[in-house]
């Protein structure tokens, strides 16, 4: 007896492991598109071995004509497919972040109530494709080595576990695979907006630099990307030991200065942002990060760093001390002992 469609298998087998191996129940995010649309018919037709129970949620963002009744339509599809529950769920948009940052983060949010409400993980349908399009913008934008490792297959975050088992599957086989099923897609006109920057580089920079390096662009970017992941992964948990034998060590909350400075870099600067995260402060950036560092391995007796949210960090007598927000008694100079760096 034949078997499905290449494209078809391919995204099935994608899943099939991921979806025998979770606990729980999955609930696959769908917008309506290609990507999503064949990822919810994948696992709608894995579930039934691996003994799973597979629901969708679609997220109405309410900024395009017809959105309430388009997320009804994708509703219908996903029920026909034999998922459930199906949710369709109405978000209000706010403006930071720009049309894009700000739909996404109303997204974010509205998955991941649906995901603790119900238990789940959220399954998410970046491609191949999608990951390339991260590395490049990551590298685009200086945005630091996490960023150019690109999305992880598996995620947990404020309770919520996040997965993309799609990442190693092209954009065109999603479509393909849609195609192959006789699968109504919806192409979002956003997508092919130019105004936003991702569809530029989508339409734009890939397909010239498929061009200039003669093709195979898209996968050895993710390829490098999950070649940058391993040794982050390798250099965090090295920082995490470190971290925790030298706050032993202190015994106070504090971070000893002294070993903090015989740190590789890569290491001392995450040795920092796990003290410091591990501790409330919240949204640190990388200029943050340089100027506790400074303490460290600049040190001039300069007083109180300032912080997200209110809290500071002072060096005092070859410690360094995490104030919390509105105090500075703690911002002498150096103790008697302690040397200024030449």
């Amino acid at each position: 007896m034949a078997g499905p469609p290449r494209a078809v298998a391919e995204v099935r087998r994608a899943v099939r492991d991921g979806l025998r191996g979770g606990d729980g129940p999955v609930l696959a995010a769908c917008s309506g598109g290609a990507d999503s649309v064949a990822l919810a018919a994948a696992l709608a037709f894995e579930a039934r071995a691996a003994g799973a129970r597979v629901g969708a949620v679609t997220v109405d963002h309410g900024l395009q004509a017809g959105s309430a009744a388009r997320a009804e339509s994708t509703a219908a599809l996903l029920r026909g497919l034999g998922l459930a529950p199906v949710l369709v769920l109405a978000v209000r948009v706010g403006d930071d972040g720009g049309p894009e940052g700000a739909a996404r983060t109303a997204r974010h949010a509205a998955l991941a109530t649906a995901a603790r409400e119900h238990g789940a993980r959220i399954a998410l349908g970046h491609t191949l494709d999608d990951q390339a399009e991260t590395v490049l913008l990551g590298l685009g934008r200086g945005s630091g080595p996490r960023s150019v490792a690109g999305m992880v297959p598996e995620r947990a975050a404020d309770g919520v576990a996040w997965w993309r088992p799609l990442l190693g599957i092209r954009r065109a086989t999603t479509r393909q695979a849609c195609a192959d099923q006789g699968l109504p897609v919806w192409d979002d006109p956003w997508n092919a907006d130019p105004a936003y920057t991702r569809v530029r580089l989508r339409t734009q920079a890939l397909p010239l630099l498929e061009e200039v390096l003669g093709g195979g662009v898209a996968p050895a970017l993710a390829r490098t990307a999950e070649l940058l992941r391993e040794d982050l992964d390798a250099l965090d948990a090295l920082a995490a030991e470190h971290l925790a034998r030298l706050a032993a060590g202190c015994g106070d909350g504090g971070l000893p200065a002294k070993p903090l400075a015989a740190l590789p870099a890569a290491l001392r600067r995450r040795v920092l942002r796990g003290w410091l995260s591990g501790s409330g402060v919240p949204d640190l950036q990388a200029v943050h990060l340089r100027a506790v560092e400074s303490l460290v391995t600049g040190w001039r007796g300069q007083g109180a760093v300032d912080l997200p949210g209110g809290a500071g960090v002072v060096r005092a007598s070859g410690t360094l001390v995490l104030l919390p927000p509105g105090d500075r008694r703690g911002t002498p100079g150096p103790a008697p002992h302690e040397e200024l760096t030449p």
